[in-house]
């Protein structure tokens, strides 16, 4: 019998049926939601040929091991992740890179939510490191909001040595770092881009740090002293797509 697992989360389960119906063995929903959202997603769920079981809430909950599932639950065919090889990748690329680079990030909604931050902006890939990173858990998936299944995720050995690669290929790379003198507001942030994030508090590794080519700092503000690494990757994302939007 071919192995499975379970995702839960409207967006997740909606990228699914938009990009890969297929996979979908089981659909189960809460029995008790009758709203507008619940519906327009049991039609579009049929739409593509996937019935979906409505089913009691605590079963839902019994299924998930207490997560947030937002009253949808699938079980898909648990094919092997797809492996992305960063060169090939690289080589087949028809625009200068986007690329985000987490530097001990170990909390999976962390993760998640830098997933959906480089689907959102346009990043190309998220590279994390194979020690000291959050793994890739259903609870990460679902605050991927489908992300998961859209954006490359490499896993590299060395995080020191892929940087200084992605230099040798005359990409920027670039570390967000609340003390440095440059600023986001007007550093150049044109030509291929490799941003590199830090754990909230920690920050980037003292190796991670030289190896990099310029640290860029996002102005704050208010009183707080540090943004969350995801709302982080998000402003230097969009801001380097605003740049290339106005070249």
């Amino acid at each position: 019998m071919a192995s499975t697992r379970l995702i839960f989360g409207f967006h997740a389960i909606q990228t699914l049926l938009k990009q890969r119906p297929e996979v979908i063995q089981n659909l189960w929903v809460d029995g008790h939601r009758r709203d507008t959202r619940m519906q327009k997603f049991c039609e579009f769920a049929e739409s593509v040929a996937i019935k979906p079981q409505r089913i009691q809430t605590e079963r839902l909950d019994r299924l998930v091991a207490g997560e947030s599932h937002q009253g949808v639950v699938a079980e898909i065919h648990d094919t092997k992740p797809q492996h992305y090889d960063l060169e090939t990748l690289l080589d087949a690329l028809e625009t200068p890179p986007l690329l985000l680079i987490l530097d001990g990030i170990q909390d999976p909604h962390n993760l998640g939510a830098c997933l959906r931050n480089a689907d959102a902006f346009g990043a190309d890939a998220l590279i994390i490191p194979k020690d000291r990173s959050a793994p890739l858990t259903p609870a990460a998936k679902k605050v991927a909001s489908g992300a998961a299944e859209t954006v490359p995720l490499i896993t590299v050995t060395n995080l020191a040595t892929t940087l200084r690669d992605l230099k040798q290929r005359g990409i920027w790379v670039l570390g967000a770092a609340g003390e440095a003198e440059e600023s986001l507001f007007t550093a150049d942030l044109s030509g291929p881009i490799a941003w590199v994030l830090g754990a909230e508090g920690d920050g980037l590794r003292r190796l991670t740090r030289e190896t990099c080519d310029r640290l860029i700092s996002i102005p704050m503000m208010g009183h707080v002293e540090s943004l969350n690494v995801s709302v982080s990757a998000g402003v230097c994302l969009y801001a380097t797509q605003q740049q290339r939007y106005k070249a």
